[in-house]
């Protein structure tokens, strides 16, 4: 990814058209569910198809799934994302979601939300395929990922601001990111 793209041009603005809002009512509702229970989480669930060389299918319930390749230098057929895209991609799409809720919150009507975003992906290991296999995996994956997030709304840069490291800071995908979480892995009975 060019870090041009890093580098959004576009002034902020005065608010002329506001992105289509969210049920600030079921916001409210779903907030007070958390505080009342705090500890009650959710489960994803993705089940995903290997087609051949790199490109499979994820599918999440009833929605059209989710292609995912790899591209020709890493010996995909580079018709779809990488699965790091995809991982990026899941969190700018968490990221806008946080911001278009704590923007709601705050009573705050948005124009725009465009998230950027850049991520330095080591895989030394060639998926454990014979590469350098002395990495541990601290120092595979991604290594940096660099966020910049454009937004217009009838609140001053400041407040946006606020609104954007708040939403941050409470990312569910962000937060998986930048905490380590239990995972485990094992063969289907």
């Amino acid at each position: 990814m060019s870090t041009d793209l890093l580098e959004p041009t576009a002034p902020v603005t005065t608010i002329h058209t506001a992105l289509r809002p969210i049920d600030r009512d079921g916001l409210m509702a779903f907030a007070e569910k958390g505080r009342n229970n705090p500890a009650s989480r959710g489960t994803n669930k993705v089940h995903t198809v290997m087609e051949g060389q790199y490109r499979s299918l994820s599918t999440v319930g009833k929605h059209t799934p989710v292609v995912v390749d790899e591209p020709l230098h890493l010996f995909g057929q580079d018709t779809a994302p990488a699965p790091g895209e995809i991982v990026l991609s899941g969190l700018g799409g968490c990221l806008a979601v946080g911001i278009t809720a704590v923007a709601t919150w705050k009573q705050v009507k948005l124009s725009k939300i465009e998230v950027f975003m850049e991520g330095d992906i080591g895989n030394p290991a060639a998926w454990g395929a014979g590469g350098a296999l002395q990495k541990l995996p601290p120092e595979m994956g991604f290594q940096a990922i660099r966020v910049k997030v454009l937004v217009e709304g009838d609140a001053p840069r400041e407040v946006l601001d606020e609104i954007v490291q708040h939403a941050n800071f409470y990312s569910p995908v962000a937060n998986s990111m930048r905490n380590p979480i239990p995972f485990e892995i094992s063969l289907m009975d």
